[in-house]
Order: structure tokens, then C-alpha cells, then sequence
């Protein structure tokens, strides 16, 4: 026989469980749809002067984009960043001066420039093949300075284009051909370094990397440019003088000059290099203008102390955080179940009759 006090507990249960169902509903309400496919299978997400617009430059034999405009926090994007053009057409980057030295480099390897920050320097590539073609800029990649041309009816397609950096193998080195260890720890050695952004340029593919001795920053021609460096196991370094800044030298941090060293010099032109072997991170100074911020970092390989970790690959990192909707809806999920089970307790010493004054 069913009483009234039995019913009374299945009716609270039942509309508990309700109330749980729909406050986590109403928590999961809040989180975001999953975006749609960005265009270039979102080859430019990371650029912030690219808003998805492509530049219809069709009908037109040459088109120019400059190299250095403002974007990605200074002087390095390209303008326009995605452009259409027909087969055929020549496209000409022009080298604003600013944001330092920049080069284009095809995704695929079917076209690179030099590296220079001359203003009004000038490479020009035609483009025959109907297809999408992805390129950057390899000391600011990292940054975003990435662009798209879309030749003939391709615009906003994906298509064409890996993702490897030319000297890699395949297509499944990412952006530097090879695995790498997370975002490299410089232990606060660059901090002081006037040129140094946080940013590492990725040079892995690469068999030889130069790397300018007396460049601008840290009050004058005193630093190293670019600062920091990622490469392979077994590339070369070469630093070269611009002959600016007074009498520079190279020496590694670790040994004082022992492992790797050069002869203190204002030679323009003058180089010295070394070729690294060992996986691992090698923090370097030029001895007079140390003490000013003329210090930089080669990382080698994919074994170097890393954010969140130490020496490794995997880059120490923990377990990542939940997102902040995920997170809304476990607190709400929890306070409703704990409310559940305070009130089904009552209902179930006191069969819906609790009085508290008793």
C-alpha cells in the first residue's frame, strides 16, 4: 500500500532530478559552439591584420604586397596578407624597412628570397600553377607574419601548401621539421636583452643560420639579431659583423669561450661559426656589452630545458586546465547534487513532515 509519505519522497526525487537535468542544461547552454573551418585550413588564424577578406586582384599582371607592414605588435605582417590573382600573374613583395630583416619563403619550397631589411628592396615570383600557395616570413613566423595567394579559383580554399618548413622530409614536421620540446627556458637569462621579445625564430631545416653580430637594440648596435634561435642537431651558426657598435666577440655562457669562441673584433663582415651537435640550450654573450643586454640563446634540437619542465621532449607540462564553460558546469553539476542529497535525506527521516521549531 502506497502512503502519502512514499509518494511525497518519489515526488521531491523525481522533481530533484529535473532540476539537476536542467541546471546542467542551463550550465552547458553557456558553452560555445565549435567554430567553423577557418579559411586555408586556418593557415592565417594567427595573423591579426588578416580578417578573412581575400584581396581580389584578378585581372591584373602584377600585384604588390608589402613586407614589414604593421601587424603581429610591430612591423611584421604582409599587406595585403591573402590575395587572388590568375595564372600568370607576378607578384612583387616590397620591403617597407621596418620590423627588421624578412624574407618570403614558400610552404613548399617553390620560391625564397634573401633575407634583408632594406626599404624598398624588392622579390617577385609568377605563378603558373592554379593552386594555393602558403608562405611566411622565417625569423617572424612565430609572430604570424604569414600570407596566402590564391591563384585562379581557389580563393578561401584550403588546398596546397603544407605545413613543413622546405629542408624537412615531409609535411608532418609542422612548422620547424622535427619534434620539438615546448617553448624553450631561457632561465631569465634574455631578459635583459633589449631585442628580445619572447619569441624563438625557427630555423630547424635548416643547415646554416646567420645570425647578426652588432645589430640594433640595447641603447645601440649591441645586440645579437636574432637573439634567440631554434635549429637542428648538427647545423651550423654563423655570426657575422656588421662592424657596428665597437669591437664585439662570442663567447658561451657555460665555459667562458672554452666550447665555442671567437676573437674580439670590429670587422664589418667578419665571421665566426659553430656547428652544434648536442642537443640543449647554449646562452652565449659579447663580452664587453654583456653587462648592456648583448646576449642570445641557440637551441638545439628537441632535448633543452623547457617551460613547465625540465630537460625532455614532452616539455613537463601538466595536465591542462578545463575550460571556463567546462568548469561552470561541474560547479553547478556538484552544488545541485549536493543539494539533492541534503533535501532527499530529510524527506527520507521525516517523511516530508520536518519541522524545525520541533
Amino acid at each position: 500500500m502506497e502512503t502519502d509519505r512514499d509518494v511525497s519522497r518519489r515526488g521531491f526525487l523525481r522533481a530533484a532530478g529535473v532540476g539537476a537535468a536542467g541546471a546542467t542544461v542551463g550550465a552547458g547552454a553557456t558553452t560555445p559552439a565549435l567554430a567553423q573551418e577557418a579559411p586555408y585550413d586556418g593557415y592565417l588564424s594567427d595573423v591579426d591584420n588578416f580578417d578573412g577578406t581575400t584581396a581580389d586582384m584578378t585581372g591584373q599582371g602584377e600585384v604588390t604586397i608589402a613586407v614589414g607592414a604593421e601587424g603581429n605588435g610591430g612591423g611584421f605582417a604582409f599587406d595585403p596578407p591573402a590575395v587572388q590573382v590568375d595564372p600568370g600573374t607576378t607578384v612583387i613583395w616590397e620591403w617597407t624597412g621596418a620590423g627588421g630583416q624578412h624574407n618570403v619563403v614558400d610552404e613548399d619550397g617553390a620560391f625564397e628570397s634573401e633575407l634583408t631589411d632594406e626599404e624598398g628592396f624588392t622579390f617577385e615570383y609568377t605563378f603558373e600553377e592554379e593552386r594555393v600557395f602558403k608562405y611566411f616570413c622565417q625569423p617572424h613566423k612565430g609572430l604570424g607574419m604569414k600570407g596566402v595567394v590564391a591563384v585562379g579559383d581557389t580563393a578561401e580554399q584550403g588546398g596546397g601548401g603544407s605545413t613543413a618548413t622546405p629542408g624537412s622530409e615531409d609535411g608532418d614536421g609542422g612548422d620547424g621539421g622535427g619534434g620539438g620540446g615546448g617553448q624553450p627556458d631561457f632561465g631569465g637569462y634574455l631578459d635583459d636583452v633589449g631585442n628580445f621579445d619572447g619569441s624563438v625564430v625557427d630555423a630547424r631545416g635548416q643547415s646554416e643560420v646567420t645570425v647578426a653580430v652588432g645589430a640594433e637594440g640595447n641603447g645601440g648596435n649591441l645586440a645579437f639579431d636574432p637573439p634567440a634561435v631554434h635549429v637542428d642537431n648538427g647545423a651550423t651558426v654563423v655570426w657575422e659583423w656588421t662592424g657596428e657598435g665597437g669591437a664585439h666577440n662570442v663567447l658561451d655562457e657555460e665555459t667562458d669561450g672554452e666550447e665555442f669562441g671567437s676573437e674580439l673584433t670590429a670587422e664589418e663582415g667578419f665571421v665566426f661559426e659553430h656547428t652544434f651537435e648536442e642537443d640543449g640550450r647554449y646562452n652565449y654573450y659579447c663580452q664587453p656589452h654583456k653587462s648592456l643586454g648583448m646576449k642570445g640563446s641557440v637551441v638545439v634540437g628537441t632535448d633543452f630545458p623547457s617551460v613547465g619542465g625540465g630537460e625532455g621532449g614532452d616539455g613537463g607540462a601538466g595536465p591542462s586546465d578545463l575550460p571556463g564553460a567546462a568548469k561552470t558546469l561541474s560547479v553547478a553539476t556538484m552544488f545541485v547534487l549536493v543539494a539533492t542529497l541534503g533535501l532527499a535525506y530529510v524527506f527520507v527521516k521525516y517523511g516530508g513532515n520536518y519541522d524545525p521549531e520541533a
